[in-house]
């Protein structure tokens, strides 16, 4: 709190505040696997950032991400291939190889050099284990414990505490950022426990250069199965190049799978050659060859000069290397067989650990992104460490298929698109009863735990994005528009306009924590390409709230907030999983508010958890705070990031923010945490309509009864039972069609009504009615209050 504090006459530092980054609640990446640039950030800071100048202004322009991310590649359209007729295996191939094993021979003898060295390498379970820097390797360890652990170790988690004097990083190739990261931010270094510490995934063979802590990660294990990705990855761009002569680009891990952009040169005609579903069975077995030949993944560093001569053949890897590999540098490379890739790595021991892959899909792209710019077919593919896991795999993608909210979107008559408004989704009435429904549950806990719902404009002078930061990063993202000569944009997201809310007067500390929610609409210039369903929209609308608060409030604030989320996914019928983000190498703000808020999460996460009922994701965190990462499941056991909670330093610091202390005269900066349940609530729509499968709780479902009557006789005593319903708020339609009884009855249940009420004679004389499930079990005969009760329970409780 100290570090906050400040007096009314001035703020504690003078230097300029630094650019704020991207939370990932409002991240917006354009292609899978590929990280927006960083933003470049200063020393700590605590002074409120200047009104920004013209040219100040010129330069922060965002820019989405793309293949150009933290570099010099031109976004001009350019024409890079030479064409070539594709063909199976080019003479490239064996001259790359040679100069492989050539530049090996130079590394060989520079490692040769360094001094084995002792070190103490400390298992998981506190035990340590004696080994020789640059001989040990995690390999090693693993099979001096058992067989069985290395060949289930994906890859190594290690944990530096020091490193020998001879290492030097930028000598093995990683002193400068990753030239090809695409996705594989899980194996970047990270910071450790605040002690100097670092935390890197390491090749399974790689030698040791220090004394550590050493974790075995297994395919469950998200950064393991990222790893193991990337590497099939690599083993797919080998089959391409065998097959085609393909010219790779990039080729990251996803969230379930990986992909790899290529140049496949002509066919015999001169058209350019493209990849069709025929071309899945090659790939595959081609990969399962390779795989079978158990090619290991060699590593080797390389200087700026030697990677442009090894990948002289390949313009889009030169025009890569030219631009984003420092001059005077050097990175790393892979080769796996005949492959030999631009690749910060790590990657699996060897391809045989890969025992079932896929082709899933093919689509067109462009160099950079740009449509005019060289054409590229795109691959995607799955793999595992077992047969087992891919039939499994497929068994979900059929059911994922028919579980497709655009599919249930369309035949529910839910929502739709049109080409007038692309990405703006149009919510037809029983889309919009859903869609309501979620808001007003949220709003209802929002009532009850202490919220206070705002509203602020849509629409706002550019200066606020520079002011806080977001125009660095977002500018190309939002809607821009002239107003008077100014620049003005709609809103991609609340929290600035929280902040100036915040300012609007003087704050006491008695009035913390403030609770703000607000369901204003949200716009963000996607590009078109990127459009998909409900999951990726241009206008949306979050159940967005921050919290201000004192630093001695974090801790509540945030169990408060997890709970919050427990009951909401409860009710989901979701489970989820906790992950605490630390301090990262970049982070702004002294270490001793790191440590507090950390401290703080941690006991809220224990309190809320229990010890061991989650797990810290060191050096992953915010730059601008300790961050709460919640991956709900679904009932395809499929992961979705939804929920969030984020502490935040640096808004509070860019606008300046203060509220007056318990002790007279003093001022002190607030803390914000962003945090909400659902996210956006049209991706919550589709998450939750894939995860109902389109048979939605009665609660929340736009088709709760039908009314059947069995005779055209009873047609007035049934709108009389549907009145009741409509007055108690329920949504209870009557058919009154020619249809016979059995299609009725049918035709409901296909349409997900939750219930079909029948009714004939005796219903009528009994003031009641006769009940039968959507899955057509028949309940019988109950008198009609009874029922209202029944279903005022089933909304009470969202059943």
């Amino acid at each position: 709190r100290s570090a906050h504090r400040k007096n009314k006459k001035g703020s504690a530092g003078a230097s300029a505040a630094p650019h704020i980054g991207r939370t990932s609640k409002f991240t917006v990446i354009d292609a899978p696997g590929v990280s927006q640039p960083a933003a470049p950030v200063a020393s700590s800071s605590e002074a409120p950032a200047p009104a920004p100048t013209a040219p100040q202004k010129e330069r922060a322009q965002g820019s989405r991400a793309t293949a150009t991310s933290s570099g010099a590649i031109t976004s001009s359209p350019v024409r890079l291939a030479v064409p070539f007729t594709s063909c199976k295996k080019p003479a490239w191939i064996s001259e790359r190889d040679a100069f492989f094993k050539e530049v090996a021979a130079r590394r060989a003898a520079e490692v040769a050099s360094k001094v084995p060295s002792a070190i103490t390498i400390t298992l998981p379970d506190g035990k340590e284990v004696a080994g020789e820097a640059w001989v040990t390797s995690p390999q090693t360890v693993a099979l001096g414990i058992s067989r069985g652990l290395n060949d289930s170790s994906v890859v190594a988690r290690v944990t530096y505490s020091s490193r020998v004097d001879d290492y030097c990083a930028a000598e093995d190739g990683v002193g400068e950022a990753d030239v090809m990261m695409g996705g594989m931010e899980e194996t970047e270094e990270k910071k450790g426990d605040g002690d100097g510490s670092e935390v890197v995934l390491w090749d399974m063979a790689r030698p040791l250069v220090g004394s550590c802590k050493l974790e075995f990660l297994k395919f469950d294990d998200p950064a393991a199965r990222t790893v193991f990705w990337h590497s099939t990855a690599h083993m797919m761009g080998e089959a391409l190049e065998r097959l085609h002569g393909a010219h790779l680009t990039i080729g990251p891990p996803l969230a379930g799978g990986f992909y790899y952009d290529s140049y496949l040169g002509q066919e015999k005609e001169g058209s350019d050659r493209t990849l069709k579903e025929t071309d899945y069975g090659p790939v595959e077995k081609e990969v399962g060859a390779i795989a079978k030949a158990k090619q290991p993944f060699e590593r080797l560093v390389v200087t700026k000069e030697e990677c442009l001569q090894m990948f002289a053949y390949n313009p889009f890897k030169h025009a890569i290397i030219t631009a984003k590999v420092p001059d005077d540098s050097r990175t790393t490379v892979y080769k796996c067989g005949d492959l030999v890739d631009l690749c910060r790595g790590p990657h699996l021991v060897h391809t045989g650990r890969v025992k079932a892959f896929a082709a899933t899909s093919h689509s067109a792209t462009q160099w950079l992104g740009n449509v005019d710019n060289d054409p590229l077919q795109r691959l995607y593919g799955v793999s595992f460490p077992d047969k087992k896991m891919l039939k499994v795999w497929k068994e979900n993608q059929a059911k994922a298929k028919e579980r497709d909210h655009r599919r249930i979107g369309v035949k529910q008559q839910l929502f739709m698109f049109h080409d007038f408004s692309p990405g703006s989704p149009f919510f037809l009435p029983h889309g919009t009863r859903i869609y309501n429904k979620l808001v007003e549950f949220i709003k209802t806990q929002y009532w009850s735990r202490g919220y206070t719902e705002i509203m602020t404009p849509n629409v706002y002078n550019l200066d606020l994005w520079h002011q806080s930061g977001h125009a660095l990063h977002y500018k190309d993202a939002m809607f821009i528009f002239d107003v008077e000569g100014q620049e003005w944009g709609m809103k991609p997201m609340n929290c600035p306009g929280h902040c100036l809310m915040f300012n609007s007067r003087v704050r006491s500390h008695r009035e913390l924590p403030l609770r703000w929610a607000d369901f204003g609409v949200n716009h963000r210039n996607e590009l078109s390409g990127a459009l998909t369903g409900l999951t990726r929209v241009r206008r949306f609308v979050q159940d967005d709230a921050h919290i201000f608060c004192r630093d001695d409030q974090i801790e509540a604030e945030v169990v408060g907030a997890l709970e919050f989320m427990k009951y909401v996914y409860d009710i989901f019928g979701m489970s989820y999983r906790l992950e605490l983000s630390t301090r990262p190498k970049k982070a702004l703000g002294e270490q001793a508010l790191w440590d507090t808020a950390e401290t703080a999460l941690a006991n809220a996460m224990n309190t809320f958890a229990g010890k061991g009922g989650w797990r810290e994701n060191p050096g992953d965190g915010a730059f601008y705070g300790p961050k709460i990462d919640i991956k709900v499941m679904d009932a395809m056991e499929r992961s979705h990031q939804c929920a969030t909670i984020q502490l935040d330093f640096q808004l509070p610091i860019r606008f300046n923010m203060s509220y007056s202390t318990a002790e007279k005269g003093e001022m002190a900066r607030p803390v914000m945490v962003h945090r909400a349940m659902l996210g956006s609530v049209e991706r919550m729509f589709a998450v939750l309509c894939e995860h109902y499968g389109g048979r939605w709780p009665f609660w929340i479902s736009p088709r709760q009864v039908m009314v059947i009557p069995v005779h055209a006789d009873w047609f007035a005593y049934c709108e009389k039972v549907r009145e009741l319903m409509h007055a108690e708020g329920f949504y209870c339609d009557v058919d009154v069609s020619k249809a016979t009884f059995q299609k009725k009855v049918r035709n409901a249940q296909v349409a997900q009504y939750n219930f079909q009420l029948v009714v004939g004679a005796e219903e009528v004389k009994n003031n009641s009615v006769n009940i039968r499930t959507r899955e057509n079990k028949v309940e019988g005969e109950m008198k009609l209050d009874e029922w209202m009760v029944r279903c005022r329970q089933l909304r009470d409780e969202y059943k």
